[in-house]
């Protein structure tokens, strides 16, 4: 492992509560400055991810404090789901707006200073769920999938200007993602809450795993126990990932009787 870049300019969106928090706390714990953005109050700026105007507010705030920016965090994002008769249009295209858009304009915004400068890291948050697809989760599935692709992408697309992205992608961690959660499958979200409720794994755990990855110049990092036996269980034997994979969709089904 490299010795950990301490001194760093960093801007995390969704910084006010859960992950975004924590990783604002350990960037912070080890010498970086970090610009907090966020909807909610008691952040640095007011920073909704959907917002063009708000993109542009942000980047001219870092321009005037910082001249530059070394990590962008895009961080925010919503819970959300449900099997595929049941999630609405409205549902998939509320939550492909936040959590992939989201990323993309925040991207987007800060990409020209990033080439001006030869350098930065760009951090997506995706989830377990862009690597490995539970049924009844179509529409967070989609969109965390393609945040991971975005990542990949961006990361080859800016690789000559000294640029690098890294995608987090955890299984259930102990958040107050669930308060965001909608959706007319109530199922399906029963099922979520139970299982962020009952992990042992809490946000400063991730955080604390995820700058380890930075450190180690990891392009998706998998931060947690449970989130690499399944992501190594799908790689490794595709045959047995299936079966759990559709005997969970027959149990959600009966669940929901």
């Amino acid at each position: 492992m490299t010795a950990p870049t301490t001194g760093q300019r960093v801007l995390v969106t969704g910084a006010a509560s859960g992950l975004g928090e924590a990783l604002s706390d350990a960037f912070e714990a080890r010498g970086d400055e970090v610009l907090r953005t966020d909807m909610s109050p008691g952040v640095d700026l007011h920073l909704d991810i959907t917002k063009d105007d708000d993109w542009a507010a942000a980047l001219a705030h870092v321009e005037e404090t910082w001249g530059g920016l070394d990590v962008l965090v895009n961080n925010a994002g919503v819970a959300g789901g449900g099997r595929l008769d049941i999630a609405t249009m409205d549902e998939w295209q509320w939550i492909t707006e936040i959590n992939l858009f989201g990323a993309v304009r925040g991207t987007r915004t800060f990409v020209p200073m990033f080439k001006r400068q030869g350098s930065g890291r760009i951090v997506n948050t995706a989830s377990l769920a862009g690597l490995v697809h539970p049924a009844g989760m179509a529409s967070y599935n989609a969109s965390k999938a393609a945040v991971v692709a975005l990542t990949e992408t961006t990361g080859h697309e800016l690789a000559s200007y000294g640029v690098t992205a890294h995608v987090i992608c955890p299984s259930y961690f102990r958040t107050n993602l669930m308060s965001s959660l909608q959706g007319a499958d109530t199922a399906l979200a029963e099922v979520m809450t139970k299982l962020v409720d009952n992990s042992s794994v809490s946000a400063a755990d991730i955080a604390a795993a995820v700058l380890e990855g930075l450190d180690r110049g990891d392009e998706i990092i998998v931060p947690d126990r449970a989130a690499r036996d399944a992501y190594g269980l799908k790689q490794g034997d595709r045959a047995t990932y299936d079966l759990i994979m559709r005997d969970q969709a027959a149990k959600l089904d009966r669940g929901a009787r």
